[in-house]
């Protein structure tokens, strides 16, 4: 990925890591467009930072259509898709009442991925350097015991984005999958101040620092993820998950 001279299209980036990447892509002098629920909010992230808006529900498959076309047609040379927007949920499958929560996090999580490249494939294998870029997690690859269909979530992204790259790359469509760490912010109650939580900025600037030296990555690993990324190739898979059990169950996205 070439990381100046796109246009950007970032559903989610109302806070939080979206938003972090979506400066800094602004700040590389690509056009930034950012999606969100909240017209209030979108409104004044665009008066703040010059941002294109637009309004998203990424749980609705109408408003997923909805919201594309309006892109596509506002934002033609659109080149990248960022599907950033996702949910975080404890869960106790010992008791009743999980699969509200459960079944909201694999309409969020996933669905809402799956539907928004499925919107915009078309026209991103019409566009120089087309990219799609997904966000899994270090819990792709070992589970957090309080958030099960989150780790599952996350997982099925993981390999979403390992299996569309076989197609889509030959097809002009560069496809790279972010996995976060542990980040502080508002994804779960606590996240913002966890002391394992890697401080947002400093996830952001090492993300696109990677991004910048490593075009053609997979995926993007800052080192803090790797210990959770890696533990079943070291052989200590065992010892990773209870390590990151043992800690804050909220300090971990």
């Amino acid at each position: 990925m070439n990381i100046s001279g796109n246009t950007i299209f970032i559903p989610g980036a109302t806070s939080g890591i979206g938003l972090a990447l979506a400066q800094r892509f602004q700040a590389k002098g690509n056009v930034v467009v950012i999606g969100g629920r909240r017209k209030a909010l979108l409104d004044e992230l665009r008066a703040e930072y010059g941002f294109g808006t637009v309004e998203i529900d990424i749980t609705d498959p109408q408003s997923i259509g909805t919201a594309t076309a309006d892109v596509i047609a506002r934002y033609p040379d659109l080149n990248v898709l960022v599907a950033m927007a996702g949910i975080m949920r404890a869960e106790d499958w010992t008791r009743p009442g999980f699969l509200a929560d459960s079944e909201q996090t694999v309409i969020t999580n996933l669905l809402g991925p799956i539907r928004l490249i499925a919107a915009l494939t078309e026209h991103l294998r019409g566009r120089p350097n087309a990219t799609v870029i997904t966000v899994s997690s270090g819990l792709a690859h070992a589970p957090l015991r309080v958030t099960p269909t989150y780790n599952a979530s996350k997982a099925a992204v993981h390999m979403l984005s390992e299996s569309i790259r076989l197609q889509l790359e030959p097809a002009g469509v560069q496809v790279i999958e972010l996995v976060p760490p542990s980040v502080r912010t508002a994804l779960m109650p606590g996240h913002e101040t966890a002391e394992n939580g890697m401080p947002l900025d400093e996830y952001a600037d090492e993300t696109f620092a990677l991004l910048d030296s490593e075009p053609d990555a997979h995926e993007v690993l800052v080192d803090r993820v790797k210990f959770l990324r890696y533990g079943e190739v070291r052989g200590d898979y065992p010892q990773v998950i209870a390590a990151l059990n043992a800690a804050d169950p909220h300090a971990h996205s």
